[in-house]
Protein backbone atom coordinates (compact mmCIF):
# COMPACT_ATOMS: atom_id res chain seq x y z
CA UNK A 1 0.00 0.00 0.00
CA UNK A 2 1.48 3.25 -1.03
CA UNK A 3 2.43 5.90 1.96
CA UNK A 4 -0.02 8.96 1.73
CA UNK A 5 1.19 12.46 2.32
CA UNK A 6 0.74 13.28 6.07
CA UNK A 7 0.39 16.45 8.17
CA UNK A 8 2.65 17.37 10.50
CA UNK A 9 2.84 19.53 13.66
CA UNK A 10 6.42 19.96 15.50
CA UNK A 11 6.77 20.71 18.87
CA UNK A 12 9.88 22.95 19.55
CA UNK A 13 11.90 25.47 17.92
CA UNK A 14 15.39 25.07 19.14
CA UNK A 15 18.36 23.89 17.65
CA UNK A 16 17.28 20.16 16.64
CA UNK A 17 14.84 21.96 14.48
CA UNK A 18 16.81 24.48 12.91
CA UNK A 19 19.34 21.70 11.89
CA UNK A 20 17.73 18.46 10.96
CA UNK A 21 14.41 18.14 11.83
CA UNK A 22 12.37 21.54 9.74
CA UNK A 23 14.59 21.24 6.80
CA UNK A 24 14.01 17.28 5.99
CA UNK A 25 10.03 18.23 7.03
CA UNK A 26 10.31 21.01 4.38
CA UNK A 27 12.17 18.71 1.73
CA UNK A 28 9.90 15.69 2.40
CA UNK A 29 6.39 18.37 1.54
CA UNK A 30 7.82 19.81 -1.65
CA UNK A 31 8.08 15.86 -2.86
CA UNK A 32 4.43 15.50 -1.93
CA UNK A 33 5.11 12.95 1.21
CA UNK A 34 3.96 15.81 3.77
CA UNK A 35 0.68 18.20 3.71
CA UNK A 36 0.11 20.99 6.10
CA UNK A 37 2.97 21.98 8.03
CA UNK A 38 2.79 23.62 11.62
CA UNK A 39 5.38 24.31 14.48
CA UNK A 40 4.80 25.41 18.02
CA UNK A 41 6.76 26.57 20.76
CA UNK A 42 6.34 28.69 23.49
CA UNK A 43 7.61 32.16 22.30
CA UNK A 44 7.81 33.51 19.16
CA UNK A 45 11.67 34.06 19.81
CA UNK A 46 12.24 30.45 18.99
CA UNK A 47 10.50 30.58 15.56
CA UNK A 48 12.18 33.89 14.50
CA UNK A 49 15.54 31.92 13.47
CA UNK A 50 13.48 29.41 11.46
CA UNK A 51 12.21 32.27 8.85
CA UNK A 52 16.08 32.85 8.02
CA UNK A 53 17.59 33.13 4.79
CA UNK A 54 18.75 29.85 5.08
CA UNK A 55 14.99 28.55 4.50
CA UNK A 56 14.14 30.89 2.18
CA UNK A 57 16.57 29.97 0.00
CA UNK A 58 17.01 26.37 0.10
CA UNK A 59 13.07 25.90 0.38
CA UNK A 60 11.63 29.37 -2.05
CA UNK A 61 7.81 29.70 -1.18
CA UNK A 62 7.48 27.22 1.37
CA UNK A 63 6.67 28.22 4.77
CA UNK A 64 4.64 27.11 8.44
CA UNK A 65 2.03 27.73 10.28
CA UNK A 66 3.58 29.29 13.22
CA UNK A 67 2.32 29.08 17.18
CA UNK A 68 2.23 31.62 18.74
CA UNK A 69 1.53 33.84 15.89
CA UNK A 70 4.70 35.63 14.49
CA UNK A 71 2.69 39.01 15.34
CA UNK A 72 2.78 38.39 18.86
CA UNK A 73 5.91 39.99 21.20
CA UNK A 74 9.06 38.36 21.68
CA UNK A 75 8.63 38.31 25.47
CA UNK A 76 4.76 36.47 25.19
CA UNK A 77 5.32 33.27 27.04
CA UNK A 78 2.45 30.10 25.99
CA UNK A 79 4.11 26.66 27.65
CA UNK A 80 1.15 24.76 26.91
CA UNK A 81 -0.08 26.33 23.57
CA UNK A 82 0.81 22.68 22.05
CA UNK A 83 -1.87 20.69 23.97
CA UNK A 84 -4.33 23.32 21.70
CA UNK A 85 -2.46 22.75 18.19
CA UNK A 86 -2.26 19.01 19.01
CA UNK A 87 -5.67 19.00 20.24
CA UNK A 88 -6.86 20.88 17.13
CA UNK A 89 -5.15 18.25 14.55
CA UNK A 90 -7.19 15.66 12.54
CA UNK A 91 -6.33 12.06 13.85
CA UNK A 92 -4.32 10.37 12.32
CA UNK A 93 -1.05 12.43 11.39
CA UNK A 94 1.76 13.28 12.71
CA UNK A 95 3.33 14.89 15.86
CA UNK A 96 7.08 15.54 16.23
CA UNK A 97 8.22 15.86 19.45
CA UNK A 98 11.74 18.02 19.39
CA UNK A 99 11.60 19.16 23.04
CA UNK A 100 14.31 19.00 26.66
CA UNK A 101 14.00 14.97 27.89
CA UNK A 102 12.04 15.74 30.75
CA UNK A 103 8.93 16.83 28.68
CA UNK A 104 9.09 13.63 26.31
CA UNK A 105 6.55 11.66 28.09
CA UNK A 106 3.71 14.08 28.55
CA UNK A 107 3.64 15.39 25.20
CA UNK A 108 3.93 11.67 23.19
CA UNK A 109 1.62 10.62 25.55
CA UNK A 110 -0.96 13.49 24.93
CA UNK A 111 -0.43 13.15 21.35
CA UNK A 112 -0.95 9.86 21.24
CA UNK A 113 -4.32 10.20 23.19
CA UNK A 114 -5.14 12.50 20.51
CA UNK A 115 -4.49 9.59 17.79
CA UNK A 116 -1.85 11.02 16.25
CA UNK A 117 1.46 9.44 15.42
CA UNK A 118 4.26 10.77 16.91
CA UNK A 119 8.33 11.15 15.67
CA UNK A 120 10.32 11.70 18.95
CA UNK A 121 14.28 13.23 19.45
CA UNK A 122 15.89 11.02 21.76
CA UNK A 123 15.98 9.36 24.56
CA UNK A 124 12.32 8.92 24.45
CA UNK A 125 11.88 8.76 27.83
CA UNK A 126 14.24 8.82 31.17
CA UNK A 127 12.20 6.10 32.39
CA UNK A 128 11.46 2.02 30.96
CA UNK A 129 7.94 1.82 32.65
CA UNK A 130 7.04 5.18 30.87
CA UNK A 131 8.39 3.85 27.26
CA UNK A 132 6.29 0.67 27.99
CA UNK A 133 3.10 2.69 28.83
CA UNK A 134 4.06 4.80 25.61
CA UNK A 135 4.49 1.39 23.85
CA UNK A 136 1.39 -0.19 25.06
CA UNK A 137 -0.75 2.68 24.15
CA UNK A 138 0.60 3.17 20.80
CA UNK A 139 -0.30 -0.32 19.87
CA UNK A 140 -3.77 -0.05 21.37
CA UNK A 141 -4.66 2.88 19.31
CA UNK A 142 -2.31 1.70 16.47
CA UNK A 143 -0.27 4.16 16.32
CA UNK A 144 3.47 4.36 14.76
CA UNK A 145 5.94 5.99 17.31
CA UNK A 146 9.77 6.56 16.09
CA UNK A 147 12.91 8.00 18.31
CA UNK A 148 15.28 9.75 16.06
CA UNK A 149 18.11 7.59 17.01
CA UNK A 150 20.48 9.26 13.60
CA UNK A 151 23.48 7.41 13.88
CA UNK A 152 21.72 3.95 12.89
CA UNK A 153 20.72 5.48 9.36
CA UNK A 154 24.27 6.43 8.76
CA UNK A 155 25.51 4.11 5.85
CA UNK A 156 29.02 3.48 8.17
CA UNK A 157 26.50 2.46 11.07
CA UNK A 158 24.95 0.06 8.37
CA UNK A 159 27.43 -1.23 6.82
CA UNK A 160 29.06 -2.60 10.62
CA UNK A 161 25.19 -3.92 11.31
CA UNK A 162 25.23 -5.88 8.06
CA UNK A 163 28.73 -7.48 8.33
CA UNK A 164 28.43 -8.16 12.16
CA UNK A 165 25.83 -10.06 11.59
CA UNK A 166 27.35 -11.95 8.93
CA UNK A 167 30.08 -12.90 11.74
CA UNK A 168 32.71 -11.05 9.94
CA UNK A 169 33.47 -9.36 12.85
CA UNK A 170 33.42 -11.93 15.47
CA UNK A 171 31.79 -11.28 18.95
CA UNK A 172 32.00 -7.22 20.49
CA UNK A 173 34.34 -7.06 23.57
CA UNK A 174 35.61 -3.72 24.66
CA UNK A 175 35.16 -0.27 22.87
CA UNK A 176 34.95 3.24 23.88
CA UNK A 177 33.11 6.23 22.29
CA UNK A 178 33.18 10.34 22.54
CA UNK A 179 30.58 12.84 21.86
CA UNK A 180 31.76 16.50 23.20
CA UNK A 181 29.27 18.94 21.80
CA UNK A 182 30.75 22.67 21.71
CA UNK A 183 31.59 25.20 24.76
CA UNK A 184 29.31 27.73 23.43
CA UNK A 185 26.11 25.35 24.49
CA UNK A 186 27.09 26.38 27.82
CA UNK A 187 26.10 29.91 26.56
CA UNK A 188 22.57 28.77 24.72
CA UNK A 189 18.96 27.46 26.18
CA UNK A 190 21.14 24.65 27.33
CA UNK A 191 21.51 26.94 30.52
CA UNK A 192 17.93 26.36 31.76
CA UNK A 193 16.71 23.19 30.77
CA UNK A 194 20.13 20.74 30.78
CA UNK A 195 20.49 21.18 34.72
CA UNK A 196 21.80 18.73 37.44
CA UNK A 197 18.61 17.39 38.71
CA UNK A 198 17.07 16.63 34.96
CA UNK A 199 19.88 15.25 33.17
CA UNK A 200 23.39 14.88 32.32
CA UNK A 201 25.85 14.73 28.88
CA UNK A 202 25.77 10.68 28.84
CA UNK A 203 22.09 10.93 28.67
CA UNK A 204 21.68 13.56 26.35
CA UNK A 205 24.32 12.34 24.08
CA UNK A 206 25.87 9.56 25.17
CA UNK A 207 22.57 7.30 24.64
CA UNK A 208 23.52 8.09 20.70
CA UNK A 209 26.73 5.44 21.06
CA UNK A 210 25.20 2.75 23.89
CA UNK A 211 22.35 2.67 20.89
CA UNK A 212 24.75 2.43 18.27
CA UNK A 213 26.29 -0.77 19.84
CA UNK A 214 23.43 -2.42 20.38
CA UNK A 215 22.02 -1.63 16.65
CA UNK A 216 25.33 -3.53 15.53
CA UNK A 217 25.22 -5.79 17.11
CA UNK A 218 22.42 -6.52 19.03
CA UNK A 219 23.72 -7.31 22.29
CA UNK A 220 22.13 -6.16 25.55
CA UNK A 221 23.77 -3.46 27.77
CA UNK A 222 23.21 -5.25 31.46
CA UNK A 223 25.20 -2.81 33.93
CA UNK A 224 26.24 0.85 34.37
CA UNK A 225 28.12 3.33 35.71
CA UNK A 226 28.14 6.94 35.39
CA UNK A 227 30.28 9.46 37.16
CA UNK A 228 29.45 13.04 36.54
CA UNK A 229 31.46 16.63 36.58
CA UNK A 230 29.81 19.44 37.89
CA UNK A 231 29.79 22.86 37.13
CA UNK A 232 27.73 25.72 36.83
CA UNK A 233 26.18 27.17 33.85
CA UNK A 234 26.28 31.37 33.26
CA UNK A 235 23.25 32.01 34.89
CA UNK A 236 24.04 30.16 37.82
CA UNK A 237 22.25 26.52 37.07
CA UNK A 238 24.14 23.73 38.29
CA UNK A 239 24.52 20.71 36.04
CA UNK A 240 26.33 17.85 34.98
CA UNK A 241 29.42 19.53 32.17
CA UNK A 242 31.21 16.29 31.68
CA UNK A 243 30.34 12.64 31.99
CA UNK A 244 32.05 9.32 31.80
CA UNK A 245 29.65 5.96 31.94
CA UNK A 246 30.84 2.45 31.69
CA UNK A 247 28.51 0.04 30.21
CA UNK A 248 28.53 -3.42 30.53
CA UNK A 249 26.94 -5.73 27.94
CA UNK A 250 25.09 -9.23 28.07
CA UNK A 251 28.28 -11.08 27.03
CA UNK A 252 30.64 -9.20 29.69
CA UNK A 253 31.78 -6.64 26.56
CA UNK A 254 32.25 -3.21 27.93
CA UNK A 255 31.73 -0.03 26.59
CA UNK A 256 33.69 3.53 28.03
CA UNK A 257 31.83 6.37 27.19
CA UNK A 258 33.30 10.36 27.26
CA UNK A 259 30.97 13.00 27.06
CA UNK A 260 30.50 16.46 27.90
CA UNK A 261 29.68 20.27 26.97
CA UNK A 262 33.34 21.71 26.40
CA UNK A 263 34.62 21.03 22.87
CA UNK A 264 37.04 24.30 22.39
CA UNK A 265 34.39 26.69 20.15
CA UNK A 266 37.66 27.70 17.98
CA UNK A 267 38.25 24.20 17.27
CA UNK A 268 38.51 22.93 13.70
CA UNK A 269 35.37 20.58 14.41
CA UNK A 270 32.06 21.19 15.18
CA UNK A 271 32.34 18.74 17.83
CA UNK A 272 34.37 15.90 19.06
CA UNK A 273 32.76 12.45 18.54
CA UNK A 274 33.68 8.54 17.34
CA UNK A 275 33.38 5.28 18.57
CA UNK A 276 35.99 2.07 18.45
CA UNK A 277 34.82 -1.44 19.27
CA UNK A 278 37.54 -4.02 19.68
CA UNK A 279 35.91 -7.74 18.88
CA UNK A 280 37.32 -11.42 18.76
CA UNK A 281 36.63 -14.18 16.19
CA UNK A 282 34.92 -17.27 17.52
CA UNK A 283 36.89 -19.97 19.55
CA UNK A 284 39.55 -21.76 18.43
CA UNK A 285 37.64 -24.98 17.06
CA UNK A 286 34.55 -23.22 16.43
CA UNK A 287 34.56 -24.23 12.77
CA UNK A 288 34.01 -20.50 11.90
CA UNK A 289 36.27 -18.38 10.08
CA UNK A 290 38.59 -19.15 6.86
CA UNK A 291 42.85 -20.66 6.91
CA UNK A 292 44.73 -19.49 10.34
CA UNK A 293 42.10 -17.78 11.56
CA UNK A 294 39.85 -20.64 12.28
CA UNK A 295 42.71 -22.43 13.59
CA UNK A 296 43.69 -19.42 16.29
CA UNK A 297 40.83 -17.35 16.27
CA UNK A 298 41.81 -13.71 15.70
CA UNK A 299 40.98 -9.50 16.81
CA UNK A 300 39.00 -6.97 14.81
CA UNK A 301 38.47 -3.65 14.69
CA UNK A 302 35.30 -1.28 13.83
CA UNK A 303 36.30 1.95 14.01
CA UNK A 304 34.30 5.32 13.37
CA UNK A 305 35.96 8.66 13.05
CA UNK A 306 32.58 10.83 13.09
CA UNK A 307 34.42 14.23 13.89
CA UNK A 308 36.71 14.23 10.74
CA UNK A 309 35.47 12.45 7.82
CA UNK A 310 37.74 13.75 5.38
CA UNK A 311 36.96 17.10 4.18
CA UNK A 312 38.11 20.16 5.61
CA UNK A 313 36.90 23.64 4.14
CA UNK A 314 39.66 27.16 4.61
CA UNK A 315 37.21 30.18 3.73
CA UNK A 316 38.08 33.53 2.99
CA UNK A 317 35.77 35.19 5.79
CA UNK A 318 34.57 33.55 8.72
CA UNK A 319 30.55 33.84 8.37
CA UNK A 320 30.16 30.07 9.31
CA UNK A 321 31.57 30.71 11.99
CA UNK A 322 35.63 30.21 11.63
CA UNK A 323 37.95 30.24 8.97
CA UNK A 324 38.65 26.91 8.84
CA UNK A 325 36.94 24.04 10.01
CA UNK A 326 36.13 19.96 8.87
CA UNK A 327 33.14 19.31 7.50
CA UNK A 328 30.91 16.30 7.93
CA UNK A 329 28.89 15.93 4.59
CA UNK A 330 27.09 12.88 5.65
CA UNK A 331 25.19 14.02 9.04
CA UNK A 332 23.43 16.74 7.04
CA UNK A 333 24.12 19.12 4.21
CA UNK A 334 21.86 21.62 2.10
CA UNK A 335 23.31 21.18 -1.54
CA UNK A 336 22.26 21.61 -4.83
CA UNK A 337 19.88 19.41 -6.74
CA UNK A 338 17.87 19.22 -9.67
CA UNK A 339 14.69 21.61 -8.77
CA UNK A 340 14.52 24.90 -6.73
CA UNK A 341 16.65 25.78 -3.87
CA UNK A 342 18.60 23.08 -1.92
CA UNK A 343 18.24 19.36 -1.19
CA UNK A 344 19.18 18.11 2.32
CA UNK A 345 21.26 15.15 2.17
CA UNK A 346 22.58 13.08 4.71
CA UNK A 347 21.57 10.39 7.93
CA UNK A 348 19.97 13.30 9.35
CA UNK A 349 17.99 13.35 6.37
CA UNK A 350 17.41 9.53 5.92
CA UNK A 351 16.68 9.44 9.61
CA UNK A 352 13.90 11.81 9.32
CA UNK A 353 12.89 10.83 6.04
CA UNK A 354 12.19 6.82 7.27
CA UNK A 355 10.31 7.75 10.39
CA UNK A 356 7.88 10.32 8.71
CA UNK A 357 7.32 7.26 5.65
CA UNK A 358 6.69 4.27 8.57
CA UNK A 359 4.19 6.78 10.35
CA UNK A 360 2.79 7.57 7.03
CA UNK A 361 2.44 3.87 5.83
CA UNK A 362 0.57 3.41 9.04
CA UNK A 363 -1.56 6.02 8.51
CA UNK A 364 -2.39 4.53 4.79
CA UNK A 365 -3.92 1.67 6.39
CA UNK A 366 -6.76 3.79 7.39
CA UNK A 367 -9.48 2.84 9.84
CA UNK A 368 -7.97 -1.38 9.80
CA UNK A 369 -6.64 -1.25 13.43
CA UNK A 370 -5.47 -4.95 12.70
CA UNK A 371 -3.63 -3.65 9.53
CA UNK A 372 -1.97 -0.79 11.02
CA UNK A 373 -1.04 -3.02 14.13
CA UNK A 374 0.53 -5.38 11.63
CA UNK A 375 2.54 -2.37 9.76
CA UNK A 376 3.79 -1.46 13.36
CA UNK A 377 4.85 -4.68 14.28
CA UNK A 378 6.79 -5.50 11.03
CA UNK A 379 8.62 -1.97 11.90
CA UNK A 380 9.40 -2.84 15.47
CA UNK A 381 11.19 -6.67 14.30
CA UNK A 382 13.17 -5.26 11.30
CA UNK A 383 14.54 -3.11 14.18
CA UNK A 384 15.90 -0.31 11.48
CA UNK A 385 14.13 2.28 13.35
CA UNK A 386 14.35 2.62 16.49
CA UNK A 387 10.86 2.25 18.48
CA UNK A 388 9.54 1.48 22.27
CA UNK A 389 9.20 -2.13 20.96
CA UNK A 390 12.59 -2.72 19.89
CA UNK A 391 14.95 -0.22 21.25
CA UNK A 392 13.35 -0.09 25.36
CA UNK A 393 16.93 -0.90 26.69
CA UNK A 394 17.54 2.37 25.78
CA UNK A 395 15.77 3.84 28.40
CA UNK A 396 16.64 0.90 30.78
CA UNK A 397 20.33 2.52 30.26
CA UNK A 398 19.17 6.35 30.69
CA UNK A 399 17.21 5.20 33.25
CA UNK A 400 20.27 3.16 35.26
CA UNK A 401 22.44 6.26 34.19
CA UNK A 402 20.70 8.79 35.82
CA UNK A 403 20.53 6.36 39.29
CA UNK A 404 23.87 5.95 39.02
CA UNK A 405 25.33 9.45 38.40
CA UNK A 406 22.99 11.11 41.44
CA UNK A 407 25.22 8.26 43.50
CA UNK A 408 28.37 9.25 42.66
CA UNK A 409 28.99 7.13 40.10
CA UNK A 410 27.56 3.72 41.77
CA UNK A 411 27.43 0.59 39.98
CA UNK A 412 23.63 0.05 38.26
CA UNK A 413 22.38 -3.32 37.05
CA UNK A 414 19.85 -3.80 34.22
CA UNK A 415 17.23 -6.86 34.40
CA UNK A 416 15.10 -8.03 31.39
CA UNK A 417 12.26 -10.60 31.52
CA UNK A 418 8.84 -10.51 32.50
CA UNK A 419 9.55 -7.12 34.16
CA UNK A 420 12.57 -5.28 32.99
CA UNK A 421 14.21 -2.52 35.59
CA UNK A 422 17.24 -1.08 36.96
CA UNK A 423 18.55 -1.14 40.49
CA UNK A 424 21.64 -0.58 42.62
CA UNK A 425 24.64 -3.61 42.63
Amino acid sequence: MPAMPIDVTIIGGGMIVHDQVLPSIYHLQRLGRVGDLSVVATRTKRLRDLFSERFTDAFPGQSFKAYPPMDMPDDAHAPNLWKEVVAYMRPGNLVVVATPDELHNDMVTFALEHDQHVLCVKPLVHKYEQAAAIERLALERGLFVGVEYHKRFDRRSLEARGLYQQGRFGEFKCGEAKLVEPYVYRHSNFQNWFTKDKTDPFTYIGCHYVDLVYFITGLKPTEVSVRGVEGVFPNGNAAHLWAIGTVTFENGALLSVLTGLGYPDRGAGSNDQGICMFCEAPAPGSGQGRGLEAEQGSGSIIRHDDQFRGVSHGYVDDASGKHFGFINPDYFRLVPWDGDGLKPVGYGYDSIEANVEAASRVASCGDDLAARRAMIKQIDDRGLIATPANSSINELVVEAARLSVTHDGARVGIAYGEQPGVAML
